[in-house]
């Protein structure tokens, strides 16, 4: 748990915890253009779905959270569990938004974060700079101690911190954070500074970095703790106001999505806001393992495209690929977190022409306001949205979640002066704006997937979000994927996957050992006691699981390869066996009587969530979704694939057992699923839609 001042200090016995299982769960998920809701209630679901309101977050969050309730006729005090994911902390280091944060370190180690690492962050931009560092060095202040791998070599002085608190009140910092050397391993000053900030700035936030992350590496150790620190304040400003708004609404306080895929009660996220920078991406990966799951593939590629980004996630062997650290806005955060990669091409990604009269998409967007030319609310700038509108994809006549109409005339004028400035003629620009986001997105998923040694052509494409959907078919084709699953609450998948994810806490380790001097009970100790650690956050209730991550590396290699043991099986001997057969997958070699060396243990307990398949009893529901089971006329328009236009089918409220040859457009209450020609359509059981490759066709999704 997180340091933090006695004024605001809550114990984990003063927290309500939801129910376990809840029957009746809402979710809600804060994109960058749409706000998200999703209500389980005895095993339906229904949604919401408003445009994001970037100044306050917490705004749409509870407009998104009563159309939700409005469709299901649930009234809020009867909701149990409130999950929520949103962009607060991701957006704060997108735009250097951070709280006035002081740095105390070891002296003459105060400059970690400027100093970083001698890498460049572009190989062939020599003049690139790395993000400012976020502490200044006015504010970066010294204590007198030292310890070193075997514990204490200097004592701590405390009159030295007192020092270096003093110059903190004195320039109103809001928030502390401590990085000693080798505090990972020897904690006791930075716990007893802690106490002494305490008593200086009873109020102020404290981060510490044997808690914040508890591994070796000082450099991203030390800009994790002070990422940590500066967001945490502003994190728990908006969750408090979150809070405010949910109780006068009579809903539960909210568990906050985490990035590793599991959830933490508010009062603890806002203690560690480094830990929710994908708050909101790891639900749609957590959707995409259970989307996987019920179509029986063991392993998926996730691709969410939604109006302002594209994420794609990993899926093997029903597991969602996690990754130890990861870099935001040039920053490292090294927490354990659902290995997502991000390209900035959505729905409201800008089209435009570069000095060069290249036709270029993105990374700029529209955002929720005033969003596409065609949503009628003040857009001029052409976007992706506007193009799929022009070829046919999308329909003027089509109800779009959240009320919104679509105006052809709008996007035509946008798109059209896009083409005047190109030479080109407005159908040919708008499959141009369409093939060059795709290009991009195909981007993400082939780091994703072939720069890694991953064959994508053996996994499932599930796509999701808003747009994904749209443009899922071109992705698998250019990845030689055959089969398209889009889940029945593609629209809001992310939302779901946070009603789905249990309250997870991690603790981690580092050892850095041959793991031939490292008996199995040792390793059995280590792993016992990170458990006790990340279970004391959960109330250790008995129906934990826990899971066991051990980074490994070959002697004399610079960086480790994790494998995921249960506990149970976590000997000197499975464990090497394990490394040996991961090292062997992702680079197509083992040197299996080469010294392997143990370098970080990690440990995660979760409780609750749902287990299974996660099938539904009924497909998903919005506001003015229609009823279930109603059949709507058939309707065809025109739509453009590949430079041709064809007559399309449109079907709305497809029924289970459905199959639709392409090409045809199907609208779901929150998504629209193109189907191209050569491909073929069907309605699972679980009201999915499977989208299928035939024999022999020619790709043309284009």
């Amino acid at each position: 748990m997180k340091t933090a001042g006695r004024a605001d200090a809550i114990s984990l016995h003063e927290i309500s915890w939801p129910a376990m299982n809840p029957s009746t769960i809402l979710a809600v998920d804060v994109g960058g253009t749409f706000t998200d809701a999703v209500l389980i209630a005895d095993g339906h679901v229904f949604s919401g779905k408003t445009p994001t309101t970037p100044d306050d977050q917490s705004l749409g969050v509870i407009t998104a959270a009563r159309q939700a309730l409005g469709a299901a006729d649930v009234r809020p005090n009867d909701v149990e569990a409130f999950v929520h994911g949103m962009t607060v902390t991701t957006n704060a280091l997108l735009e250097g938004r951070f709280a006035r944060t002081a740095l105390l370190a070891t002296k003459g180690f105060t400059d970690i974060e400027e100093l970083g690492r001698q890498n460049r962050p572009d190989l062939y931009k020599l003049c690139k700079n790395r993000p400012a560092p976020i502490v200044p060095d006015n504010l970066r202040l010294p204590v007198a101690e030292r310890c070193g791998p075997d514990g204490v070599i200097e004592p701590l002085d405390e009159d030295s911190v007192r020092a270096a608190l003093k110059r903190c009140r004195e320039a109103k910092v809001e928030s502390i954070a401590v990085c000693l050397l080798f505090s990972f391993r020897h904690p006791a000053h930075e716990l007893r500074i802690a106490e002494i900030a305490h008593e200086v700035m009873p109020t102020v936030h404290v981060s510490l970095s044997h808690e914040a992350v508890g591994t070796f590496r000082e450099y991203e150790r030390c800009a994790t703790t002070i990422a940590d620190a500066a967001l945490s304040p502003l994190l728990a400003g908006y969750l408090a106001r979150l809070r405010e708004r949910a109780a006068t609404e009579g809903l539960p306080a909210p568990d906050v999505m985490l990035s590793n895929g599991g959830s933490a009660a508010a009062e603890l996220a806002a203690r560690n806001a480094a830990a929710t920078v994908l708050s909101g991406p790891a639900g749609g990966a957590v959707g995409t393992a259970r989307a996987a799951a019920r179509a029986g593939a063991p392993r998926a590629l996730g691709f969410d495209m939604g109006g302002t980004s594209t994420d794609v996630s990993l899926v093997h062997d029903g597991l969602v690929s996690v990754s130890a650290s990861r870099e935001i806005a040039g920053r490292p955060v090294a927490l354990p977190s659902i290995d997502i990669l991000t390209v900035g091409a959505g729905g409201g990604s800008i089209a435009w022409r570069d000095d060069g009269g290249a036709l270029r998409v993105g990374p700029r967007s529209a955002g929720a306001r005033p969003g596409p030319a065609c949503y009628g609310l003040g857009g001029a700038e052409p976007t992706v949205t506007d193009a799929n509108l022009l070829l046919g994809r999308l329909g003027a006549d089509s109800a779009l979640a959240g009320g919104l109409r679509l105006n052809t005339a709008a996007a035509e004028r946008a798109v059209g002066a896009l083409a005047d400035d190109l030479g080109l003629d407005i159908q040919a620009t708008a499959e141009g704006i369409v093939r060059i986001a795709n290009l991009e997105m195909l981007r993400a998923t082939n780091a994703a997937t072939v720069a890694r040694g991953v064959d994508p052509r053996d996994h499932v494409l599930v796509a999701f979000g808003g747009a994904g959907p749209m443009h899922a078919v071109a992705i698998a084709e250019a990845l030689g994927i055959g089969k398209v699953i889009c889940p029945h609450a593609c629209g809001v998948l992310s939302a779901r996957g946070m009603a789905a994810a249990g309250r997870r806490r991690d603790r981690s380790r580092s050892v850095v050992r041959n793991l031939q001097n490292l008996d199995d009970d040792t390793i059995s100790q280590i792993v016992d006691e990170l458990r006790e650690a990340a279970a004391a956050d959960l109330a250790d209730p008995p129906e934990a699981r826990v899971e066991a991550t051990f980074e490994l590396r070959y002697v004399g290699q610079a960086h480790e390869l994790a494998v995921r043991l249960d506990p149970a099986e976590a000997a000197a001997a499975s464990i090497e066996r394990a490394f040996h057969d991961a090292h062997q997958r992702s680079y197509g070699f083992s040197e299996r009587t080469a010294p392997v060396e143990l370098v970080t243990v990690r440990v995660s307990v979760e409780i609750g969530g749902e287990r299974g398949d996660g099938a539904e009893t009924a497909a998903p529901r919005s506001p003015g979704a229609g009823d279930e089971g109603a059949t709507l006329p058939p309707a065809t328009r025109t739509a453009w694939f590949g430079g041709k236009p064809y007559d399309t089918s449109v079907v709305r409220l497809p029924r289970t057992g459905d199959a639709f040859p392409g090409p045809a457009v199907i609208e779901l209450p929150e998504a629209t699923v193109v189907v191209p020609p050569g491909w073929t359509a069907s309605i699972t059981p679980h009201a999915d839609v499977s989208l299928d490759r035939r024999a022999g066709a020619a790709g043309n999704s284009a």
